[in-house]
């Protein structure tokens, strides 16, 4: 009998997986790559290697490929996060201004562009507020509000020609937040502020921090801040759709930012890993915050992460504000770090109550399934996430595969 069969897979379904991604995404060009990795019980269910990670130059992906997981870091900022929670050193509900005094008084935007218009918030900001994103805070690229062109004006985004981490958490005392702190859900700049709260009251630099509270205990020896001397043959190009079609080339592996220090330690979307690497950090969140040993967090924490936490227990439809693709909304609420799945119907694919997951602005994604004991990571690089509805449809192909279900 076949592992996948033994572990309650179809695997002529699962073959599937690799039909349908080289067929509609890598042989048309539309991806340069695909790798996906699948695991039940902490036991690999399947694996995909697909493409070339650096097309201009003929390399074939490998299993061992470095992707830019942009926004897949923020679930393990956040993770580093609640360990200082657990070892009391934050609360959750501790006002954010108390560990950042010089945002004591920011005020909701009303008018202007600078002075601004400003009324108090109804409550002051909390830690919690950062980790699901109802801080008030905001992105540069959602384009939508004069709160976001002041960050764009900043730079507030950039990762490598920006500010440093004490220099934005400065910029942004000085500006308004969008809207009353716990009013609504916004895709922001808040996980970054998590990084400096993580590494303000760690006493550790950011990076440290999580290479040593992390990455080290998990084994995860490919996921940094940026790519190593011995990992540079292994890193994989960046492309962007373009509007009419095709793609063209965004970061170069060979001359990429990454391949240096940034300056912005971005805990909301700075680091690069392999699916190995990330699929560690997914089985640890899986098996309640422990992995072959490493304890990183307790059961009770990472329950309480996979909670929905937003106003009213509604989902992302009622809340959000924000242009973003990282989630679909419906039957889709927030948790202290990622998306929580707590109304399946709702969402119009298989799903489990209480799956949980997020993805990056070049395509990655993963995601955890309490119920069925699965998790997955997927690896590509094409920025923006929204150009193809490519993580739903690995969702559908996967619980299609599954024959023995836990539901």
């Amino acid at each position: 009998m076949s592992k996948a069969k033994s572990l309650g897979f179809s695997p002529d379904r699962l073959a599937r997986i690799d039909r349908f991604l080289q067929e509609k995404y890598v042989a048309p060009g539309r991806l340069p790559c695909a790798q996906f990795l699948l695991a039940r019980a902490g036991e690999t269910v399947h694996q995909s290697v697909l493409g070339q990670q650096d097309p201009e130059r003929g390399v074939a992906l490998a299993e061992d490929t470095v992707f830019r997981i942009y926004s897949m870091t923020k679930p393990v900022t956040s993770v580093a996060l609640m360990q200082l929670v657990e070892e009391g050193l934050i609360a959750l509900d501790d006002p954010v201004a108390r560990h950042i005094p010089e945002w004591a008084n920011l005020g909701v935007f009303q008018a202007g562009v600078g002075p601004y218009m400003t009324t108090p918030p109804a409550r002051p900001m909390q830690v919690a507020d950062l980790l699901r994103h109802t801080s008030g805070l905001t992105y540069g690229f959602q384009n939508r509000t004069n709160v976001d062109a002041a960050y764009r004006k900043l730079n507030l985004d950039a990762i490598f020609d920006g500010l440093d981490l004490d220099g934005m958490i400065q910029a942004l005392s000085k500006l308004p937040l969008e809207f009353s702190p716990g009013e609504a859900w916004n895709y922001s700049v808040s996980t970054d502020v998590v990084g400096y709260l993580v590494q303000k009251v760690s006493g550790q630099p950011l990076a440290q921090a999580l290479q040593e509270r992390i990455f080290d205990p998990l084994k995860m020896t490919d996921t940094g801040f940026s790519v190593r001397e011995d990992q540079r043959a292994r890193f994989a190009a960046c492309y962007e759709a373009l509007p009419g079609g095709g793609k063209r080339l965004q970061d170069d592996p060979t001359t990429s930012p990454f391949l240096g220090a940034p300056r912005l330690y971005s805990g909301g979307g700075g680091l690069v890993s392999t699916a190995a690497d990330y699929m560690r950090f997914a089985r640890m969140l899986l098996n309640g915050g422990e992995l072959e040993g490493a304890r990183i967090l307790a059961p009770k924490t990472i329950r309480l992460m996979a909670t929905n936490h937003l106003p009213g227990g509604g989902d992302l439809t009622q809340h959000s504000r924000s242009l973003f693709s990282e989630s679909t909304n419906a039957g889709v609420g927030f948790g202290l770090g990622f998306a929580v799945v707590f109304d399946p119907p709702k969402t119009l694919i298989p799903c489990s109550q209480g799956e949980f997951y997020w993805g990056g602005m070049a395509s990655t994604a993963f995601w955890v399934d309490p119920v069925e004991q699965v998790t997955a990571v997927f690896m590509t690089q094409l920025i923006p996430s929204s150009t193809y509805p490519v993580r739903r449809e690995l969702r559908t192909l996967v619980y299609s595969a599954l024959m023995e279900s836990n539901a």
